[in-house]
């Protein structure tokens, strides 16, 4: 079967502005807005709730994203088998951020979110797996611009933004859930995925057999075949949950932790800028470093690194200078995780004819992580304060880098 491909001309446009269009809106809400509405419907128990709808978020994001990937490899359209999953979620996570604007009480507001989560991730498996449109020799600079550029925009170029909302949170629930919904649109339109009416997709004849850990091997691989693809998920997962244990309570670090009052915006604003700033100059320059030096590993593994370090320096200054140098740290460090993760996945996923279920799995790291992020805080936050949270996510990112540094057929 002959492999679609799409120009980098148009592919890597909608690589950019894809991701940052369902990504940053998402880091927002999540980071500030639902934070924001909760403690406005429920001051008293705003912790444990942000730590539940994380709960929440994680079974509705696992299920969907899985059943997302597979239905979108299934898919024959005019549009391609990825395009319509992506628009069709875009439009239902702008709904239920909507809905959640107008949230009267925390079980409403709850309902919404988990619609959101649900909808969010029909537009994220199958929009990674654009990244396999690209030429051979272009991989690194599609992955480059999907995690490097569109997910450096999205995780922080739009919280520069958002926090200018702090104090109409439920207006921002609104805008930013259009602006998904527009930036997905634009994508699409840009990357213009070929029709697949054509294709002949594999088909596996087998008997119907009840459901058994056999049939579940079928699904995911035993560890012998996909070790590899194991371990590079395992050290997203760490390195995940070790990142956004501190982004996932920024807004309550900043005020119950540092007690930076008035300032808490421009803090806030000053973090995600100078971690924008070094997003962008890694998703222009890892990419095509990588693609022409053949080295992908060992700057992926060693971006946890900087992330570890970056949680070390805010635990122990505690000033303005422990932000800037958390700030710098885990700029550089996400920068380079976002830029060549998703590459990494790609030459280690055990089945080519599965390719937007396992990226779909795998980036299950990008929601899931900040679902466990949150409940994992939580708990420390509750057994050892805010400072805790730090040594966890210093912790937790080396572990990642281990994970990814163990993988065998990459070489380096």
């Amino acid at each position: 079967m002959k492999k679609t491909t799409i120009p980098l001309i148009r592919l890597v446009p909608g690589l950019i502005i894809g991701p940052a269009s369902w990504l940053g809106p998402y880091i927002v809400m999540n980071s500030l807005f639902l934070p924001a509405l909760i403690q406005h419907l429920d001051a008293q128990n705003k912790v444990g709730l942000v730590a539940l709808f994380s709960t929440c978020g994680m079974v509705i994001a696992a299920i969907s994203n899985m059943v997302a990937g597979a239905l979108s490899d299934k898919t024959k359209s005019r549009f391609g088998k990825r395009t319509p999953w992506i628009i069709g979620g875009a439009f239902a996570f702008m709904i239920s951020m909507i809905g959640a604007s107008f949230a009267p009480n925390i079980p409403t507001l709850l309902l919404a979110w988990m619609i959101g989560q649900a909808a969010l991730n029909f537009i994220v498996a199958p929009m990674v797996a654009w990244i396999d449109f690209a030429p051979k020799d272009g991989k690194g600079t599609a992955s480059s611009a999907y995690g490097g550029l569109g997910m450096a925009l999205g995780n922080n170029g739009f919280n520069v933004i958002g926090a200018l909302f702090l104090s109409q949170f439920r207006l921002g629930f609104i805008i930013f859930g259009i602006i998904t919904f527009i930036g997905v649109l634009i994508a699409t339109w840009i990357v213009r995925e070929p029709s697949n009416l054509d294709e002949e997709l594999p088909i596996k004849k087998t008997k119907k057999e009840p459901f058994t850990l056999k049939r579940i091997s079928l699904i995911f691989p035993k560890w012998s075949i996909g070790r590899d693809y194991y371990l590079a998920l395992i050290g997203k997962l760490f390195q995940g949950v070790g990142n956004f244990a501190i982004t996932g309570y920024i807004l309550y670090i900043m005020t119950d932790f540092l007690h930076r009052g008035s300032a808490t915006q421009s803090s806030i604003q000053l973090i995600n800028m100078i971690m924008l700033i070094f997003g962008i100059v890694m998703g222009l320059v890892a990419g095509p470093i990588s693609d022409k030096f053949k080295i992908l590993k060992y700057p992926v593994a060693l971006s946890t690194v900087s992330l570890a370090f970056g949680a070390l320096a805010l635990f122990i200054l505690r000033d303005n200078m422990g932000i800037i140098i958390y700030a710098f740290a885990a700029g550089i460090g996400m920068g380079l995780w976002n830029a060549l993760d998703n590459l990494l996945n790609l030459e280690v996923i055990p089945d080519q004819n599965r390719v937007a279920f396992f990226l779909g799995v795998y980036n299950l790291g990008n929601t899931i992580t900040q679902a466990i992020a949150p409940v994992i805080a939580a708990a420390v936050i509750g057994i050892f304060g805010y400072s805790g949270i730090f040594i966890v996510s210093f912790v937790l990112s080396l572990i990642g880098g281990i994970s990814m540094l163990l993988i065998k057929s990459v070489k380096r």
